[in-house]
């Protein structure tokens, strides 16, 4: 057999791109009415420029090769979101903040897991660079769902994280060491491994599940008001949303949220076991230890597009050999999708078509 292609790629063939692409551009179209702009990064750059704003694990995800003209080591992008926070920082450092900048391109990582053997992926996302206050974190967390009601998914679920909770609560009591070990166990809801460290945060691993119940939870164990703040800000968030998605809340989640401050959130699609985006509240790198509040969110499209979710109904309409041009270009101004016959003999059937043009009319084919 040709045309094999290496482990973790594929192709994506009509439909499913058309469809892919109709995703794209109505989560970025939707970006657009709020004011998001698209950027455009290349594919590749400099490993240690990348390094620099790719927090969590730097560039050990990213496929690198020696560049022959500049001789220096060059990283494929694991993620677009250390490209777009490079470019609000350098190309646009003058722009007025905050800056709405949206973007979609292809990631790539060097390795799969088990769980997500794909390597080659399609990225949506938008970001918010100059502010990571609640009314910032509301606004993108509206877009992203919004976008994906645009583009035809219902049944969402959005999932908040407190990525900073743990560190915030253990200020002053706790050796750094120990605080990465009892994060680690808080994360896999290990409740003998917590409770070997300190049995006052074995409440933590209780307070996750449906929204509200959880939120109880976490002011009940929030006596000294540590993290009020926090608290108030997400209940305005989750406010802010009146019922439009399911939400839950898992505060101790640290899993892909590790450059993320004190705002996380998942989101998840009915018939989906996996998320199909993430976001939340982190800082952008402007180099020489300064560091710029941010909010923002990324799809990923290709767990949509598998599951069938986000696509539109095939229309095709056949224009018999020597319909007019003219005939053509009128069903086109009304929407149609037109497949001309080019000879003869064609058929609707063989242009995979649904609806026939006859006596002027588009008429479905049975």
């Amino acid at each position: 057999m040709t045309g094999l292609l290496p482990e973790g790629f594929h192709d994506r063939l009509p439909p499913a791109a058309d469809a892919a692409a109709r995703l794209e551009a109505r989560v970025l179209g939707h970006a657009r009415l709020y004011g998001y702009e698209q950027v455009d990064p290349p594919l590749a750059e400099f490993a240690d420029e990348l390094a620099t704003r790719l927090k969590a694990g730097g560039v050990r995800d990213a496929v690198r090769f020696i560049d022959p003209v500049s001789q220096r080591t060059l990283a494929i992008r694991p993620d677009l979101t250390a490209q777009v926070g490079r470019i609000a920082a350098t190309r646009m450092g003058h722009h007025p903040r905050p800056v709405r900048l949206c973007y979609a391109g292809q990631v790539l990582r060097l390795s799969g897991s088990e769980l997500d053997p794909q390597r080659a992926m399609r990225q949506i996302g938008c970001e918010l660079i100059g502010l990571d206050s609640v009314a910032a974190a509301t606004e993108i967390v509206q877009v992203a769902i919004e976008s994906l009601h645009a583009a035809g998914l219902n049944g969402l679920a959005l999932d908040f994280t407190l990525p900073d909770l743990v560190d915030t609560l253990a200020a002053g009591h706790l050796d750094p060491a120990t605080l990465e070990v009892l994060r680690d166990r808080l994360d896999a809801k290990d409740a003998a491994g917590v409770a070997a460290i300190d049995r006052r945060y074995l409440p933590l691993i209780e307070a996750a599940g449906p929204f509200d119940g959880a939120m109880a939870k976490l002011r009940s164990i929030d006596a000294g008001n540590a993290l009020a703040s926090r608290l108030e800000g997400l209940s305005q968030i989750a406010a802010s949303l009146d019922g439009k998605v399911a939400l839950t809340l898992d505060p101790t989640e640290r899993h892909g949220f590790e450059y993320q401050s004190w705002l996380g959130f998942s989101l998840f699609a009915q018939g989906l076991r996996s998320e199909i985006g993430r976001g939340g509240t982190y800082t952008v790198v402007h180099g020489k230890g300064r560091e710029e509040p941010a909010v923002g969110f990324s799809l990923y499209a290709d767990p949509v597009l598998d599951a069938g979710l986000g696509t539109a109904e095939r229309t095709r309409l056949f224009l018999p050999h020597g319909t007019p041009v003219a005939v053509g270009a009128a069903l086109r101004q009304r929407g149609w999708v037109t497949v001309a016959a080019l000879e003869a003999g064609d058929t609707p059937q063989a242009q995979l078509c649904t609806h026939v043009l006859q006596d002027g009319e588009p008429i479905p084919l049975s």
